[in-house]
């Protein structure tokens, strides 16, 4: 996600700024606002992922799939997301499904009230809450609208931002926690994407767990394909197939003819369930 929604250099500012869920059936206590409520069991995936910022061709998915990855990220909303989505339909999802895909949906919701980089969307401390719920209903119908149904994990992207200012990472939980909140409520399991250096280690090291998600996945560019050698956070935590890690960014690789720039990500953790 090197330059999915902010320039290559504006990221790497923001993060010099900042400081530089189960296999299925079990833990749906941790997903679930209800114990009532029956959840589908959990779709999940192990092994390696990639993300690019725009979908690409169901041919272009079809000649990549040979067995390096598994699992693709796609874009599928939010007022911060960067790129155009021509590919990304019901048709594709349904298509790319078939040829053996799991697909792993991204939210770009609002960000950090402090942080540096120019968005269309940033939270303040006082509609943290609000806006959390509003972007969780529109990427709940976002995804249900690609086919990808009630018990997939949608994630939340948060990029980089100053841990240290109380007020701003408040607003973070605060929106956070909210969004969480209201995509369990309808029966979508809560993922979230964010930095090591900020915007994961918040979530990571939250002392209040309360409507924090379930599922996360890390940003931390040490090229090691991992979800447990490198995890820098209590050992207990986000075990069960809730991890991932983004280890590479920016790799040009080559299949089938196809072209493409891609981050890698060592993945063991829910995706969508689609068909």
């Amino acid at each position: 996600m090197s330059s999915h929604r902010l320039s290559k250099k504006s990221r790497y500012i923001a993060w010099a700024t900042a400081g530089a869920a189960v296999v299925a059936g079990a833990g749906v206590a941790a997903q679930a606002s209800s114990a009532a409520t029956v959840w589908p069991a959990q779709k999940t995936f192990t092994g390696r992922a990639f993300d690019t910022c725009t979908a690409p061709s169901a041919a272009a998915m079809k000649a990549w799939k040979t067995g390096f990855y598994g699992a693709a990220a796609v874009y599928i909303g939010g007022k911060n997301r960067g790129c155009a989505q021509p590919n990304l339909t019901a048709s594709w999802v349904k298509t790319v499904n078939s040829q053996g895909w799991k697909l792993v949906p991204l939210y770009v919701g609002a960000q950090p009230p402090c942080q540096k980089s120019a968005n269309p969307e940033k939270m303040t401390t006082t509609d943290a809450t609000s806006l959390g719920a509003t972007d969780a209903k529109d990427a709940v119908a976002k995804a249900s609208a690609l086919g990808m149904k009630p018990g997939s994990a949608i994630y939340l992207d948060m990029e980089p931002y100053d841990t240290t200012d109380k007020a701003c990472n408040n607003a973070v939980l605060s929106y956070v926690r909210s969004f969480t909140r209201t995509l369990r409520g309808k029966v979508y399991r809560a993922g979230y994407y964010g930095f090591t250096s900020s915007s994961a280690k918040a979530v990571a090291t939250a002392t209040d767990r309360t409507d924090l998600p379930g599922n996360l996945w890390y940003a931390l560019w040490d090229q090691q394909n991992t979800t447990t050698g490198d995890w820098p956070w209590d050992p207990k935590a986000f075990t069960d197939h809730s991890r991932a890690h983004q280890y590479m960014v920016n790799s040009k690789e080559s299949r089938g003819g196809y072209t493409i720039t891609v981050d890698r990500s060592a993945w063991d953790a829910p995706v969508a369930i689609v068909g």
